[in-house]
């Protein structure tokens, strides 16, 4: 998988993809307009993160791309790959529980902290992209 060298862009399927963790130097991208939302992409080496009218959606230490990135009812869904393992943290509902999958197999039931962050952990190398889904139960 690519990194996303015009840091955001809408695909043909309706979703998004956004970052660049190969630059060197901090890169962001503000007011993208998808589906009547603006969103703001800050991405380098370091970080990736991920903006929807001025609210945290996602971010990622160190940075990474991502592809297809779906928000729905109940789930949100994206592909990701980077350079070396990442921290990721999504927004979703406050103290809900979700089940967390990667690559299809199911990793663990997580719950998210009182502003709705959930944090996970994916492995990641150089050439291969990590499938997450993150379900509410």
């Amino acid at each position: 998988m690519s990194v996303i060298n015009e840091l955001i862009r809408t695909e043909e399927n309706g979703t998004i993809s956004f970052g660049n963790y190969m630059l060197d130097v901090k890169s962001k991208l503000e007011d993208y307009e998808h589906d009547g939302d603006l969103y703001k992409v800050k991405t380098f080496h370091e970080i990736t993160k991920l903006e929807r009218n001025g609210m945290f959606v996602y971010e990622s230490v160190p940075g990474t791309a991502v592809t297809n990135f779906c928000v729905k009812n109940t789930e949100v869904a994206f592909t990701v790959s980077g350079a070396q393992d990442a921290q990721i943290t999504i927004q979703l509902e406050d103290d809900m529980d979700y089940e967390v999958f990667t690559d299809g197999a199911a990793v663990g039931g997580m719950k998210t902290n009182m502003s709705g962050k959930l944090s996970l952990s994916v492995e990641l190398s150089e050439g291969k992209a990590v499938d997450v889904k993150v379900v509410r139960k």
